[in-house]
């Protein structure tokens, strides 16, 4: 047989067992994206019936990020930076949503609003929750305030947790060890008997860090490293009480202690650090009616931080502590095939203790909307949003977001909607600056895009662009005002390929912006590019490979007070999982940082060069 004849039969057979591998892909992914159904919308619609953009980072997917942390894994989405996110772990996160400071994207842990009313923004501490509690993400960009009230002016991240599951119990649990003698172990039971179903889990995380300031350049000066040491408890429950009214309790307890620097180039006192805290309890219930459904979430939420810190060497101490209380009732009524009516109530009631005095503020809110949906090739929401603050009075949004399914394959969306922010218990009643006659912060917030998706979803393409303009922005000079007008703009394009064994995606997202005084983002690249690349190797061997670029950025030294750009930097990271037992336990290696890239991404901080860590995962019953 000559080389022709042999190169053409092994280009055959070659062809043949990418097309078997192809078909098994198809079999396999029966449940299609557009099919999954998104609980943040409070319609539990399919991603098909709506034209909000939609990401939602899969269980599959947490169950392959072994060695992440949630700052790691949502900074792997477009449109998403972490300040902080590639510093030290225990270097506190501030998440930049769409070119936004972290105090207009809202968190929600399972559809109810988490906030921490002590902090100046009153956004989510993102290090107060470990990846081994979530089952998914939900991620809506764009203003969501219509259904959410405030905070939701960039978008909103959904964290849904574990629940309870089959009859019987599943022990499960992580542990791993990695550079920076890190640690972290996770142990959890689930399942359920008749009408009853639990899920409780335990984490524990330690590592001796890096020091999370940065000797200055010609300092001989050795800097002591910054670790921490967290302990994290995430319960559910399930209680069917008939076959249509169930309640779903849940308690969840974290607490974090970590070794803080000065500021940045300077390492302060060896005593320095800060103690976070947080403690939440609350239920979801539901009634389930005919053609309906009546949704009651209740959360009390606790949060403190005890910062023992210092100054020019000299050691000060502050505490921030502060509650929260948040009611959310709503009522959703299938009008019709092809009419849903979704109305609600929700209370929230925030409490800033300090020595001195326990100031609260309180919103309520009335909400509505409609969604018409699968109407030949129409799909449209409506909704507005009546809100009343007991400081600054009224405020009202509304949201209009229609999208049309030309053919199968092609989908174009948009929305048009107003998004706000109030005042934090900081800025009325703080120690510094306070300014009672604050007004929420506005936003007019546009969308538009298209979406492909062809052979089965095999391949899918999104492109979206957006424009937001805030007024209204509370600003520090001598004190708290309403004097900022800002104005953003990007568009975000994110391809996705599955091919045989191979399933790839990326990302390119663009962002610009206007703070009113000068035309660039702190800390905010324009261009921020990200590919991950994994493949099925075998049936028990997965491997990926996650690459990501960071644009050149602009912040603020804080020795020189003067303006600096950043150059960009780009991070390699890999990961390898191997399944033994019927899968049911897999051993994982996860690498970061493999080019030991040296680059800033706060000035004055660190950032870890190559590290890893490898571990083993399990689940039995």
């Amino acid at each position: 047989m000559n080389k022709t004849r042999i190169l053409a039969v092994a280009g055959l057979g070659l062809a043949q067992l990418l097309l078997s591998h192809l078909a098994n892909a198809q079999n396999q992914d029966s449940l299609q994206l557009k099919d999954v159904v998104i609980s943040a919308t409070k319609n539990n619609q399919k991603q098909s019936q709506t034209g909000k953009v939609v990401t939602i980072i899969s269980r599959e997917v947490l169950e392959r990020s072994n060695g992440k942390s949630l700052p790691d894994l949502l900074t792997e989405q477009a449109g998403i930076v972490i300040s902080g996110g590639n510093s030290s772990q225990g270097k506190d996160k501030s998440i930049f949503f769409r070119g936004a400071l972290g105090g207009y994207t809202l968190v929600l842990i399972d559809g109810i609003v988490q906030n921490d009313p002590a902090s100046i923004s009153g956004t989510f501490d993102l290090r107060l929750f470990s990846i081994d509690q979530i089952d998914h993400i939900e991620i809506l960009k764009g203003g969501q305030s219509t259904i959410y009230g405030s905070d939701a002016v960039a978008g909103v991240i959904n964290i849904v947790t574990k629940k309870g599951g089959p009859k019987g119990n599943t022990i499960y649990g992580v542990a791993s060890a990695g550079s920076f003698e890190t640690y972290k172990g996770t142990i959890g039971l689930n399942g359920g008997v008749e009408g009853f179903t639990y899920n409780i889990n335990y984490t524990h995380f330690k590592t001796d860090g890096i020091s999370e300031a940065a000797t200055p350049v010609g300092s001989t000066a050795v800097f002591d490293k910054d670790g921490f040491k967290t302990d994290g408890v995430n319960a559910n429950f399930g209680i069917k009480l008939d076959k249509n009214f169930s309640v779903n309790p849940f308690l969840r307890y974290f607490y974090g202690n970590y070794k803080i620097d000065e500021d940045g180039f300077k390492d302060g006192l060896p005593t320095n650090n800060s103690v976070l805290k947080q403690f939440s309890a609350g239920f979801n219930a539901e009634y389930k009616l005919n053609s309906g459904k009546i949704t009651l979430n209740y959360s009390h939420q606790s949060n403190s931080n005890d910062v023992n810190s210092s100054f020019m060497g000299f050691a000060s101490n502050f505490l921030n502590y502060g509650k929260l209380n948040t009611v959310d009732l709503f009522y959703n009524q299938k009008l019709s095939n092809k009419l849903d009516l979704l109305v609600g109530i929700d209370n929230r009631k925030m409490k800033l203790i300090t020595d001195t005095q326990n100031p609260t503020t309180n919103i309520f809110a009335a909400y509505g909307s409609l969604f018409l949906h699968d109407l030949s090739v129409f799909n449209l929401e409506v909704g507005g949003r009546y809100n009343k603050h007991d400081q600054y009075g009224e405020n009202y949004t509304y949201s209009v977001t229609p999208s049309i399914n030309i053919i199968k394959e092609i989908k174009l969306f948009g929305t048009v909607s107003t998004a706000f922010k109030i005042p934090t218990l900081n800025m009325l009643f703080g120690q510094y600056g306070a300014n009672l006659d604050l007004k929420p912060e506005k936003s007019q917030n546009y969308e538009a895009g298209v979406n492909f998706s062809l052979a089965d979803e095999l391949f899918t393409l999104r492109v979206a662009g957006f424009k937001r303009d805030l007024t209204d922005a509370i600003v520090y000079t001598t004190g708290y005002f309403n004097q900022g007008n800002q104005k953003y703009k990007g568009f975000e394009v994110e391809p996705a390929v599955k091919f045989s064994i191979f399933n790839v995606n990326g990302y390119y997202a663009y962002v610009e912006g206007n703070t009113g005084t000068v035309d660039y983002l702190i800390r905010r690249p324009k261009h921020t590019f990200g590919i991950n690349a994994g493949a099925q190797a075998t049936s028990n061997l997965y491997v990926s490979a996650n690459f990501r670029y960071f644009g050149k950025r602009y912040d603020t030294n804080f020795i020189s007070y003067t303006t600096e750009e950043l150059p960009s930097y780009k991070l390699l990271n890999a990961y390898v999982e191997y399944a033994l037992a019927k899968k049911r336990v897999k051993l994982f290696f996860d690498a970061k940082n493999i080019l030991n890239q040296k680059y800033n991404e706060i000035i004055g901080y660190n950032t870890p060069g190559f590290n890893f860590n490898a571990g083993v995962s399990f689940n039995i019953r």
